[in-house]
């Protein structure tokens, strides 16, 4: 299991490189002197070009990305011109603020969604499958930024139940509960699409396992049904789910973008969304390239899940 890991922890290597080129390339492609964009249209080209050279705009493409990368092994992720404070400060900072998110919201959506799914295989074709399936289906079409401002139109607004945005209550509060408060709408909006995904192959999975010979062997010897869907059906299919619950958690960090945006959360999603109006270059990029490398990393932590889970693959 160690070789596995490390093997897949070099081959991990190769596609960080190349996000950091991705990510270099797309802001670098981006129209427009991004040092005027930070200093404003009443900048003297004195200081535009001054801010140049500091930012190593003046440098040939492909030097500007060595130089950035060198200093990003070193630690350095830049400084942030418009927060005046070291990019990868407040990019840990908003990662972990997307964390306290986005990590409620995968728990729920796995949570939820393996229950569905396996509800939805055994009562199949019952009035218990029809119901799931249409919520699911409903939850899978809803637009995540349109159900966002529905709960809080109606939890929010009219019964006051929750606040309607940001972490913490702005006087008084910061303890768990006002946290918890205001993480449950974002949080569900967050985790529907990513449930109706898991529920539906769930399912699949599922009905595919109960159609096994060993299953129709396990029932005929007298095993308890509940133990041959849990014990033996369940281990069984979720081989087939986990690998979609690692691809659902990156869909979770991309949508906390716009989710973030709608529900003010402090996260590194709306911090992304303003350093891109102001063309922060090095923010956009120290946020992206971290959020990636999140990705890869847990992608990595499913694989071995998955392994364990399977001893085939081994």
């Amino acid at each position: 299991m160690g070789a596995y890991i490390a093997k897949r922890l070099l081959a991990a290597i190769p596609v960080i490189f190349g996000l950091s080129i991705i990510v270099f390339v797309i802001m670098a492609m981006i129209p427009g002197d991004p040092a005027l964009a930070i200093l404003g249209s009443f900048a003297t080209p004195e200081n535009v070009e001054k801010l140049n050279r500091d930012l190593g705009l003046d440098k040939p493409m492909v030097q500007q990305y060595f130089i950035w990368l060198g200093n990003m092994f070193h630690g350095d992720f830049g400084r942030s011109y418009t927060l005046n404070r070291p990019v990868i400060d407040e990019v840990l900072e908003r990662f972990s603020a997307t964390l306290i998110l986005a990590g409620p919201a995968l728990l729920l959506c796995s949570i939820f969604g393996l229950l569905a799914g396996i509800v939805s295989a055994v009562r199949q074709y019952g009035w218990a499958d029809k119901v799931i399936t249409f919520i699911v289906l409903i939850g899978i079409s809803t637009p995540s930024f349109w159900l966002g401002l529905l709960l809080i139109l109606v939890f929010a607004v009219k019964i006051k139940l929750f606040p309607p945005s940001g972490m913490w209550a702005i006087y008084g509060g910061g303890d768990l509960p006002d946290l918890l408060a205001h993480l449950t709408l974002p949080a569900l909006t967050l985790a529907v699409v990513a449930t109706g995904v898991i529920a539906r192959l769930t399912r699949t999975s599922m009905l595919e396992v109960l159609r096994q010979d060993y299953i129709r062997t396990a029932r005929a010897k007298g095993i308890s049904e509940r133990r041959v869907i849990y014990k033996h059906a369940f281990k069984a299919a979720l081989v087939s789910v986990v690998p979609v619950i690692g691809i659902q958690a990156g869909f979770v960090l991309g949508g906390a973008v716009y989710i973030e945006t709608v529900f003010q959360w402090p996260g590194i999603g709306s911090m992304l969304v303003k350093a891109i109006s102001t063309r922060d270059i090095l923010l956009v990029q120290g946020g992206v390239l971290v959020v990636a490398t999140a990705y890869v990393l847990f992608n990595l932590i499913v694989d071995v899940v998955q392994t364990i889970l399977d001893p085939r693959l081994r």
